[in-house]
């Protein structure tokens, strides 16, 4: 045992800083690149719980790990895609963020192994102390902020969620979770069983099937999924009669409507969006094939988040007789397998569970406004980034039905909006005051079980604009790019904050 253990964690000073961002994901380095362009003037941390960078990307390490959005919208805006590739691998998106650090100066803002346990906002000193927790060193580290910027994402990295099969006990080989991949794992010529029909699923299904002897997708329920095409041919053009940086603006604004075009007329047309994705899956799956059993979903598109599949990558494995779906129930675990309440038997060498996601609201960090704990179910969004009755706050949530990165990029750019306003207005705070609005809904407007697991702990949003979340770009485009930035707000004067407290000095 270290001496820190024997002797507990040791406390430091606090040390000072303008804005400090929480998590060195995909959202914490683009907001920390747009800090060093918008506000160069602002001393900024990035604080990273991990012993590395690039988050999601850096975590999942499951064979085929890659996005599930194009990269030209899943890329920063200020920073363009230039790989071939526009549905691209989990490897290839973490050079990416690491080379963005590394353009912008923002490595040597990061420091890892860094875990926020409590903020604690202060209105007489109009400032934020942070408690952190070195998972190195097991040190206590105080940090006394202006601003908070928490760029946590919404799930549990240490965990994902895995539900408890009934007789997985007696199962003879590894159970693994995709979010814990073991770098050592032999699926080669093993029965895999891959439970689950989300995102992770149907990447992981064509991969395992390279080597794998054969590979089962066991789901309850079935999932829409869409092919698209790997690389995007109009982008590929576009890149060769153009400038780089004006060809990446309009394949992500192409790109971008393209998404929308698709998910309202989900939401309006569902019947006409199913019977697309059903005569698209028939076409791409054997003649005879199950398709109502395996691929039609009884919610509408989009009530659960869209799969999309590279190339269909999915459907060429089912074809070619490597992988197949089972839609059924598990009964339980057995020696050798998984037995279903159809009574069917299926054989397997390996099971993996890839079954979701724990939701972790701003990273597991209890927050504190002049020592009050606030309760995030209590609060009201604001512009989908910051929380009702909580000053110099912001939270980066991307949107559910396109790329994170849209939405990470305009609370970025909004941020420094907010920044820039309040030193040229001498404000020290900014605080969202919801007086006046119902809450009208749940943060996450989506079926997904991992969602309804945790909206109970989740802010609410509002009945009407700017505490509505509309999911939407080219709204939010024109709300945080270029709407007002005092609305719904109460910015306090530093002076106001310094006469108060020589006040209560006396």
């Amino acid at each position: 045992m270290s001496q820190a253990a024997e002797t507990g964690p040791r406390t430091r000073g606090a040390e000072t800083v303008d804005v400090l961002i929480v998590g060195a994901g995909l959202s914490g380095v683009g907001a920390a690149c747009q800090l060093r362009r918008e506000c160069p003037d602002k001393s900024v941390i990035v604080l990273e719980s991990r012993d590395s960078i690039g988050g999601t990307w850096d975590l999942f390490r499951y064979p085929g790990v890659r996005s599930d959005s194009d990269m030209f919208t899943l890329g920063y805006r200020f920073r363009p895609w230039t790989d071939p590739k526009a549905i691209a691998d989990g490897p290839s998106i973490l050079r990416y963020i690491h080379d963005t650090a590394r353009e912008f100066d923002v490595e040597n803002l990061i420091r890892l192994n860094h875990r926020v346990v409590n903020a604690n906002w202060d209105s007489d000193e109009a400032r934020w102390t942070v408690e952190v927790h070195r998972t190195d060193t097991h040190d206590l580290v105080t940090i006394s902020c202006a601003f908070l910027y928490v760029c946590t994402g919404y799930y549990r990295y240490d965990e994902g969620f895995s539900p408890t099969f009934p007789g997985v006990e007696r199962f003879r080989g590894p159970v693994i979770h995709p979010q814990h991949w073991p770098e050592d794992l032999d699926y080669k010529g093993k029965r895999v069983v891959v439970i689950g029909s989300g995102a992770t699923a149907v990447t992981l299904v064509p991969s395992l099937s390279e080597s794998a002897a054969h590979v089962t997708m066991l789901q309850r329920s079935p999932t829409y999924i869409a092919s698209r095409p790997a690389s995007d041919p109009i982008a590929d053009r576009l890149r060769t009669w153009l400038p780089q940086k004006l060809a990446y603006a309009i394949v992500r604004w192409k790109n971008a409507l393209q998404a929308m075009a698709i998910f309202n007329l989900s939401r309006r047309r569902p019947a006409m969006m199913k019977s697309m994705l059903r005569k698209a899956a028939i076409k791409q799956l054997p003649e005879g094939y199950a398709v109502d059993t395996h691929f039609a979903p009884s919610y509408n598109p989009w009530d659960q988040r869209m799969c999309l599949v590279p190339d269909g990558d999915l459907f060429t494995t089912i074809r070619d007789g490597r992988a197949s779906v089972v839609t059924d129930h598990i009964d339980t675990f057995t020696e050798t397998g998984v037995r279903l309440q159809s009574g069917a038997e299926l054989e397997a060498d390996i099971v993996v569970s890839a079954t979701g996601l724990n939701l972790l609201a701003i990273g597991g960090m209890q927050l504190e406004v002049d020592g009050r704990a606030v309760d995030l179910s209590k609060t009201v969004s604001y512009k989908g980034m910051m929380l009702s009755g909580v000053p110099n706050f912001a939270w980066t949530i991307g949107y559910t039905n396109a790329s994170w990165t849209l939405k990470a990029d305009l609370v970025a750019e909004y941020a420094c909006r907010l920044l820039k306003h309040m030193e040229a207005g001498g404000y020290a705070a900014v605080t969202p005051d919801a007086a006046g609005t119902a809450a009208a809904g749940p943060f996450l407007d989506l079926a997904s079980g991992y969602v309804k697991r945790s909206l109970a702990d989740l802010p609410r949003q509002g009945d009407r604009a700017p505490w509505r979340l509309h999911q939407n770009y080219v709204k939010d485009v024109r709300l945080l790019r270029r709407g007002p930035i005092d609305d719904g707000v109460v910015f306090t004067p530093a002076a106001a904050i310094a006469d108060e407290r020589a006040r209560s000095i006396a």
